[in-house]
């Protein structure tokens, strides 16, 4: 059946020919085996993108030894664990990465160029407690990394930590009431709380592409970066470029940042796009002398409160933040209905809406970049939450450089050489491959982004648990996998932010407080019950909203799981439904720890206080 006519907007475009352009868009990239990549982990001749080209390994005999609480990850998300247990006065905890010290993201990604787009004052965690205030509005990466080394150095977080060492199991055991733990190391671990907190985008991906193997130049991940190769480092120039010519191959935000150094520092660079990024102005500058002349205890909580009341669409008397996630993002997102506008008309807003936020940013590269041809093909054409927006000063500006040319490359590389790589039937000859490719989604499983496998009761895994999409109790805890804390992400019953630490804060306040708590009350070891599990899934699925059609219309991307929305479980959902209500599953999750009753857990408890 053909569609229906839609009449011109007000905004004087024609709704029905940006929809044919943006479906059109669409299907340049709907593509077979654009979603393959290697498998780096099982593949020892592909092992080489994993390794840490920052911290040497160090020798050392295994471990044995019992512990109160093991931590999985030593990011922003197990630091904060560690740091809550530590202030409760749980000190037997441990800290297990496969990095080489603490970091997580920051510590993998030193790149040239990189940025966190979330403002430095709100993503930056514990700077109350470190009497610490970034540089910058937005803080490169080694702000960030030098940051997260400090709350180690400052609560004493390395004490016991095991670095460069991968997890390889951990298995619980009902006799001892012990998660059994062994690593790559040969150590054998023992505690009573296993806590995973792997971070979101930990695995990192390198395209599946025709003839990699046969390319004789350089090649590797944004996240390993090689400054051995490149010269230079994350705060100096790359001094050892002047005749190399490089491929970027992704555009998203990671690539986005490098293209620009990369370009001051190649003798030629070739960005390769499959799909253009909606560039937003980031408008990074140096923070005001007068920055603490307001601040006051609590602060820092309180603007995280304040950017994710606005990101939610609720009213706030100053809008702190005041930057492009707050205008553009939190305006598509959270759509003013009019009074006694109809469901067609209030649709019919939100495309406007859309329309001119996207014509903004198409604009913006027209007057930015100066090649005509250039210019169009950076333009993005599809609906704003098609695609993970990005903010940047300086990337448009680099395709002004006579040395940097774009690559546009909807199907995607077609074929590797021995001395390049082939695009729309052209060979581009190139010295070096590095591959912006990002990260597995954060809808990955939690037991793919754990990276071993997690054996509860019966020998259960967690993979067969979560098979058929999530089940847990706040998404943190699940069913026959007594002891055993997962930090909230999307995809697992918790809820979403564009400030992943504000969530990390709130997700380590409860596991840190909860794990004290048993503690105190003499319990040996707790389960979830089966009604609460189910009471917990049935609220996510009666919240859920079928996002497919909308979905479906939309550029592949890790927001449509690659141009497939119907394969997204509703299980998966958040609690409140759409990225959640995080104050309401706040709120939650203080009232359950306030009442004290550990309502939805059952209870081994000790004959005396543990």
């Amino acid at each position: 059946m053909a569609e229906e006519k839609q009449p011109a907007s007000p905004g004087g475009y024609d709704r029905e020919a940006v929809r044919a352009k943006y479906r059109a868009e669409r299907d340049k990239r709907l593509v077979p085996g654009r979603t393959a990549t290697l498998d780096l982990e099982r593949d020892p001749d592909l092992r080489h993108y994993l390794r840490d080209p920052f911290t040497p390994v160090r020798e050392r005999d295994p471990v044995q030894s019992d512990v109160e609480v093991l931590v999985v990850g030593a990011g922003i998300a197990g630091l904060l664990v560690a740091h809550g247990l530590r202030t409760r006065g749980v000190e037997d905890v441990r800290l297990v990465d496969v990095a080489g010290d603490v970091g997580g993201t920051w510590y993998w990604n030193r790149y040239p160029g990189v940025m966190c787009d979330v403002e430095s004052y709100i993503y930056m965690p514990l700077l109350e407690e470190l009497g610490y205030v970034p540089r910058d509005r937005y803080a490169s990466g080694q702000e960030i990394h030098a940051h997260l080394d400090a709350v180690a150095d400052r609560f004493d977080l390395r004490r016991g930590a095991l670095f460069h060492t991968a997890v390889q199991s951990a298995e619980w055991d009902d006799e001892a009431a012990r998660w059994h733990v062994t690593t790559d190391r040969g150590d054998l671990l023992r505690a009573r709380y296993h806590v995973l907190a792997v971070g979101i985008l930990n695995r990192l991906k390198i395209p599946d592409l025709p003839g990699l193997e046969e390319f004789r130049g350089r090649t590797f991940h944004t996240a390993r970066w090689d400054y051995g190769y490149t010269g230079g480092s994350p705060d100096e120039p790359m001094d050892q470029l002047q005749d190399q010519v490089v491929a970027v191959v992704g555009t998203g935000a990671t690539g986005i940042q490098c293209v620009d150094p990369l370009g001051a520092a190649a003798r030629r660079v070739y960005v390769v796009q499959r799909t253009p990024s909606a560039i937003g102005v980031r408008d990074n500058r140096p923070t005001n002398e007068t920055f603490t002349e307001r601040l006051r205890p609590g602060w820092q909580a309180d603007r995280m409160d304040n950017f994710q009341s606005v990101m939610a669409g609720l009213p706030v008397e100053e809008n702190l933040v005041d930057d492009a996630w707050t205008h553009d993002y939190a305006r598509v997102v959270n759509p003013r209905k009019e009074a006694g506008q109809s469901g067609e008309d209030f649709v019919h807003s939100m495309e406007d809406l859309d329309f001119r936020v996207m014509e903004d940013h198409r604009r913006r590269v027209e007057e930015v970049v100066e090649d005509a041809d250039t210019a169009e093909f950076l333009k993005p054409y599809y609906r704003y939450r098609c695609k993970r927006p990005c903010f940047h000063d300086e990337y448009l500006r680099a395709f002004n450089r006579p040395n940097v040319e774009l690559v546009h490359a909807p199907a995607g590389i077609e074929q590797v050489t021995e001395r390049g790589f082939v695009a729309d039937g052209r060979e581009y000859e190139v010295d070096c491959i590095v591959f912006a490719s990002g990260f597995e989604p954060e809808l990955t499983p939690i037991h793919q982004r754990a990276g071993h496998e997690v054996v509860g009761r019966h020998g259960t895994t967690l993979a067969a648990k979560w098979a058929d999409g999530a089940a847990s109790l706040f998404g943190v805890t699940t069913r026959g996998f007594p002891n055993l804390f997962i930090m909230p992400a999307p995809g697992q019953q918790a809820v979403v932010t564009v400030n992943y630490t504000h969530l990390a804060v709130l997700g380590a306040e409860f596991v840190a407080a909860t794990i004290l708590a048993l503690r105190e009350a003499g319990v040996r070891s707790f389960d979830v019950s089966e009604v609460a599990e189910d009471d917990w899934g049935q609220r996510i699925l009666e919240r859920h909203v079928d996002g497919t059609r909308f979905l479906s219309s939309c550029t592949p991307s890790r927001i449509n799981n690659e141009g497939d929305p119907a394969s997204m479980n509703p299980r998966n959902g958040n609690y409140g439904g759409g990225f959640g209500d995080f104050f309401g599953y706040r709120d939650l999750l203080r009232s359950w720890l306030a009442e004290g009753r550990f309502e939805g857990f059952e209870l081994d408890v000790a004959e005396e206080p543990a």
